[in-house]
């Protein structure tokens, strides 16, 4: 009977929480300048104008004794009322305030004046108090993070996302951006210009690699969300990888597409397809002779070493999303963000509100896509659906902002909106000056928050899951347009193993993992570079 209890207690104990006793740090206390926070207050009932040099870097919470809290908070009262700040006017305020005796009474508040001659170091002890403070939050979230970290039913990557974004709270809150003068505001300018003239094709954004679009948007511009919607058969796909391609490649920028639709390996091998100029289908099914083999060796050998960056996994959240992109941000400092497509993602279910409709879950994601997009200083682009109301409309069926599916919230959060529209696909074989439309597919713009609403024609081929510059020297020839009428399904999913430094990050290679550039295409034969 005796053991059992022991046992019993044995098991009790596996369950207790564990001893911290040993952690460094437990029974300390807390950082603190309560030296300082006395002279500071002194020093703002002594002088008249002391709280001005003050005001931005203190607050009610940086002090550590409650008592000095209520006096700043009085301070703070009479500065906004334009009152005197004086040893009397201030306990005379606790005392109408009630807080009189909280604060420690009228004698404690006149020895405060006493332990300070001036205020000439004032605006330096505040900014120690400011530091003890930020010290408290952190390990009072370390300790918040830690005791949640132990509990079973906690989800790892809200708790991760609450720890990242407390963090951030405690620098927004504290490290503040100060006003400029006029002088340093124009010296910034000046110089952002004189770069801007070493420019010549004007762009101040990411490119996108088409000319007529750059022309229109100078690049993919910092912290704007960018949605691209189109019906199905369009080339949303297609059209973001040549974009991802163009600035990985041609311009050397680190750029990451989330792909929740296709696998990695699929949108790899429409790269490579397009990259080399070699049949998708023949992709597809590995069918190359010798020579496609070279042609794709050589032609491929600039995309292997492009700085691309892929993440299939699938039903991303955005907790997921953000955590992702702000570890490629800092660790490769990449300069654009793809997510295909963002119907296919989860919302937080708190702010979706846990089982509501699936708009306001839109809704939050469209809104967190913008704060992922200003927090991280790059260009958000977004793929979306168009609701069915665009087959169902006469005429030539171009899209509009009202065709944007599930949620209005996507047009309000974006800077810019652009739709992909092929008349081919829907049999319409020449515009309205008579011109072909073959081949053709166009971009239009329908929100631009920063610029011009304009179609930008490119030239669209199909059978190498490509978009180019219209104007460029390809002529379109009818073979091109072996999936013309319909989009080109995704290359097969096999999984291939090559040492080439695209990087991969799926669930099937374990997240966050790097994998190698995909080779072998369904063949035996080892990948040929």
């Amino acid at each position: 009977m005796a053991d059992n209890k022991i046992q019993g207690k044995d098991r009790l104990a596996g369950r207790r929480k564990p001893d911290l006793a040993g952690i460094s740090g437990v029974g300390k206390l807390p950082p603190q300048a309560v030296e300082l926070e006395e002279a500071v207050l002194g020093a703002l009932m002594l002088e008249k104008d002391a709280l001005t040099q003050v005001v931005d870097i203190l607050r009610p919470e940086s002090f550590y004794k409650e008592a000095h809290k209520e006096i700043y908070n009085a301070i703070i009262d009479l500065f906004t009322e334009s009152q005197p700040i004086d040893l009397l006017t201030v306990t005379n305020q606790l005392r109408k305030k009630g807080k009189l005796e909280m604060a420690g009474g009228a004698f404690f508040i006149t020895e405060l004046t006493s332990k300070v001659s001036s205020a000439a170091n004032l605006e330096f002890h505040s900014r120690i108090i400011t530091e003890q403070a930020m010290k408290r939050d952190m390990i009072r979230i370390a300790s918040d993070i830690q005791k949640e970290a132990f509990e079973d039913t906690t989800d790892v990557f809200e708790l991760l996302d609450k720890m990242e974004q407390s963090l951030f709270e405690i620098s927004e809150k504290n490290i503040r951006k100060n006003y400029s003068d006029m002088r340093s505001i124009m010296k910034a300018a000046i110089m952002e210009l004189e770069a801007r003239k070493g420019q010549k094709d004007g762009l101040t954004g990411v490119p996108s690699g088409f000319t007529a679009l750059d022309r229109v948007t100078s690049g993919w511009q910092k912290s704007d969300l960018v949605i691209i919607a189109a019906r199905p058969a369009m080339g949303k796909t297609a059209f973001v990888l040549s974009v991802l391609r163009n600035a990985a490649v041609d311009h050397e920028r680190p750029v990451a597409i989330f792909s929740l639709e296709m696998s990695s390996v699929q949108l790899v091998n429409r790269l490579i397809s397009s990259e080399a100029e070699l049949d998708s289908e023949k992709i597809k099914k590995g069918n190359l002779a010798d020579y496609e083999w070279e042609q794709l060796v050589h032609k491929t050998a600039k995309l292997s070493k492009a700085p691309l960056f892929v993440d299939d996994t699938p039903a991303l959240s955005i907790l997921e999303l953000r955590a992702k992109c702000r570890k490629l941000k800092a660790q490769h400092d990449i300069q654009m963000i793809v997510i295909d497509y963002l119907q296919l993602m989860s919302g937080d279910s708190k702010s979706s509100g846990g089982g509501g409709n699936r708009e306001q879950e839109i809704a939050s994601i469209s809104r967190s896509l913008k704060m992922i997009a200003k927090e991280l200083a790059v260009p958000v682009i977004a793929l979306s659906q168009l609701s069915r109301a665009v087959e169902t409309r006469g005429g030539d069926k171009r899209p509009q902002l009202s065709d944007l599916r599930e949620s209005g919230a996507i047009e309000q959060d974006a800077d810019m909106v652009m739709f992909l529209y092929r008349p081919e696909y829907y049999g319409i074989n020449e515009d309205e000056d008579g011109n072909s439309t073959m081949g053709v597919g166009e971009v239009i713009i329908a929100k631009h928050r920063n610029g011009s609403l304009e179609t930008v024609k490119l030239r669209f081929i199909g059978k190498y899951t490509r978009f180019t510059d219209l104007e460029m020297n390809v002529p379109y020839k009818p073979q091109d347009a072996l999936y013309g009428s319909k989009f080109p399904s995704s290359a097969g999913g096999q999984d291939f193993d090559s040492g080439n430094t695209i990087r991969l990050q799926s669930k099937a290679n374990g997240g966050d993992n790097d994998a190698p550039f995909p080779g072998g295409f369904g063949s035996d034969e080892p990948a040929p570079f």
